[in-house]
């Protein structure tokens, strides 16, 4: 019988002990919580980030052939990400905005495919996304 008292006992003082730690941390953060310093050092980057894609947007470097993206798309035009996924018809099936972004890079400008997970080619998107920020998403849209 002291046994299961004493069993209960640690087990009600190791709820002590770990609820006055949690009290003693604040509440807990939510996931969806940010801190206004949080918000501005992400906007910070993801600038940064869009910056590089313009960078790269604009550069002849990107393929073999002097073109630059900017030269068929200035600013990003008629590039619509906010319709991807969609088919297109070079590919001949449903693609992501990078996957026809690694077409433009083969095909006009007559360079290599950047891998799925290439900075370079996040740089791009983000750029792309922010000049056609506040158009609503169409997904499949022609």
């Amino acid at each position: 019988m002291l046994k299961r008292y004493i069993g209960i006992f640690v087990i009600l003082l190791i709820l002590v002990v770990v609820g006055g730690v949690m009290f003693l941390n604040g509440p807990a953060t939510r996931a969806d919580q940010f801190s206004d310093e949080d918000l501005a050092r992400w906007q910070e980057e993801y600038m940064n980030v869009v910056k590089k894609g313009r960078e790269l947007w604009t550069s002849p470097n990107l393929g073999t052939n002097q073109v630059a993206c900017a030269q068929c798309h200035p600013n990003g035009a008629n590039t619509h990400p906010e319709t991807y996924p969609k088919f297109q018809q070079q590919l001949g099936r449903v693609v992501a905005l990078r996957d026809m972004i690694n077409w433009c890079l083969m095909n006009p400008l007559e360079g290599e495919a950047l891998k799925m997970d290439d900075p370079r080619l996040v740089a791009i998107e983000a750029y792309l996304a922010y000049e056609r920020r506040g158009v609503p998403l169409a997904p499949g849209k022609h």
